[in-house]
């Protein structure tokens, strides 16, 4: 293993190496948040499908299609989806708002009242993927090097914790770049075709195994529809995934950018399904699904691209995590601690701002750490997070965005109506059940239209600043402190 060992070590010293690099580049609000919103269309395309295939994608998506085939492939076959949603109907619309985090579009949108409350639920979301993200380094640093749960999750959840502190956005796209090309060679130009060829091939896979194997909705439509609406509506709200939105150096960018990474994503979707099928033929009776992924990497690959592989499923963990990491923190610093403190950020503050979010990326890091230590299930708490994302913020972002008779004290109503519903529901039918978010998605939903009928319209004045916004026309606040780094060449 000396040789997958290295691959490892100098996968893991060049994330560093890049973290150093992008605090030297993080010289404001804007380039260490967003990257200086200037992201040309392959870097972008290459982040923005890093972030949403993390370690639930590549493990996880492996995982089920261990246990259920090629039908399996719909968890991150429904977030592709939901990437691609976002990408063709929102996205340059998103980009052009020129905000840090969606309770501020909330705010531009609703005359500044909705903010804290929808920055708590968004704040939770985040921190508990960061969780899952992080947890997950506990699978992959075990089967490297068969370590103790807690000093892997330290190691792993460390590292991201040093890069993403030290040059924020720009240390992340540079890391996502790189975590883009390792899993892009080590899951599907090495593990995908070494998987089916050791399986016998496709006539031999399907010869060994059920046919509801093959069945493309053999994983039940109940399913695939609670997918649809927790992963496919997921990707339209979340603020890691919008915090990338915010990084595009254009429209064309955001819109095309999306797409490119959206459709790779299906193809990522099927290659996981197909990989976790040939797993099955090989090792019928593993103890968990979850396991197929790091068996057939060290049983069936050769020494060096065995260490590439799993330096593939660390990209995907560290991609995801540090993604997750920075929207929790920009959350958790603008939309609860500055609000909460009544501080509105000036143009000579820029760079004492990046301080602050670098010093609530540490903080924010060190709570993931310590929370994915206490927790066990990976799975529960991904779930925690996306019916809390859904159930309290999907009605107020998109009503918001397609309906303009929505009210302030709607979107308040829906937020609360909706995290309370699912809190509640998860308590008595179960965090892994389907009714929380099915019944709290609606509660959310007749809140926000009744309450937003019953009260009085926004104000005029505020829904023409909004529409100023969308349509590209109102300056970025602080755009004087962010003169310099504009006119540096955009990343390509």
């Amino acid at each position: 293993m000396a040789v997958d060992y290295l691959v490892i070590v100098v996968y893991l010293a060049g994330m560093l190496a890049m973290g150093w690099w992008g605090m030297r580049r993080a010289k404001s609000k804007s380039e260490f948040l967003v990257a200086g919103r200037r992201l040309g269309l392959a870097m972008y395309s290459g982040t923005m499908a890093a972030i949403v295939l993390g370690g639930a994608s590549t493990i996880g998506g492996v995982g089920l299609g261990y246990q259920y085939g090629l039908s399996g492939a719909w968890m991150v076959f429904t977030i592709g989806l939901g990437l691609l949603a976002l990408s063709v109907f929102f996205s340059a619309r998103i980009a052009r708002l020129k905000v840090y985090t969606v309770s501020e579009m909330l705010d531009l949108r609703y005359g500044g009242r909705a903010g804290v409350i929808s920055g708590l639920v968004m704040w939770a979301y985040t921190l508990m993927l960061a969780v899952t993200s992080t947890i997950a380094y506990a699978t992959i640093f075990d089967v490297l090097f068969d370590m103790n749960r807690t000093l892997a999750i330290v190691l792993g959840g460390s590292i991201v914790v040093a890069y993403s502190t030290l040059g924020g956005m720009w240390s992340i796209t540079l890391t996502d770049m790189v975590q883009f090309v390792v899993k892009t060679i080590g899951v599907l130009l090495l593990l995908l075709p070494v998987a089916v060829v050791k399986a016998g091939g496709f006539s031999e896979m399907k010869a060994q195994l059920p046919t509801e194997y093959f069945d493309p909705l053999g994983i039940g439509g109940e399913t695939i529809f609670t997918y649809v609406l927790i992963y496919t509506f997921g990707m339209l709200i979340g603020q890691d995934i919008w915090q990338r939105v915010f990084t595009a150096r254009s429209d064309r960018t955001a819109r095309w950018g999306g797409t490119v990474a959206g459709t790779y994503c299906l193809a990522y979707a099927v290659a996981g399904a197909v990989i976790g099928t040939a797993a099955k033929v090989l090792y019928p009776n593993l103890a968990s699904a979850d396991d197929a992924f790091a068996t057939i990497v060290k049983d069936e690959l050769p020494i060096g691209v065995r260490g590439l592989v799993l330096a593939a499923a660390l990209a995907a963990v560290m991609s995801t995590s540090s993604g997750a990491l920075i929207a929790c923190a920009t959350v958790a610093n603008n939309d609860i601690w500055a609000r909460l403190r009544g501080i509105v950020p000036t143009e000579g503050e820029q760079h004492d701002e990046v301080k602050g979010n670098r010093a609530f990326i540490l903080l924010m890091g060190l709570a993931v750490i310590a929370t994915a230590i206490a927790l066990n299930d990976v799975v529960q708490a991904l779930t925690v997070a996306y019916n809390l994302l859904v159930g309290g913020l999907l009605v107020p972002i998109l009503g918001g965005l397609l309906w303009k008779r929505g009210t302030a004290q709607g979107a308040l109503a829906s937020v609360a109506v909706g995290g309370l519903a699912v809190i509640g529901l998860m308590a008595a039918y179960g965090i892994l059940a389907n009714e929380p978010v099915y019944y709290g998605l609606l509660a959310s939903l007749a809140a926000y239209v009744a309450v937003s009928l019953a009260t009085r319209p926004t104000d005029a004045a505020v829904l023409a600043a909004w529409r100023e916004r969308l349509a590209g026309r109102a300056p970025e606040p602080g755009t004087a402190s962010e003169t310099v780094s504009e006119q540096v060449p955009a990343a390509q």
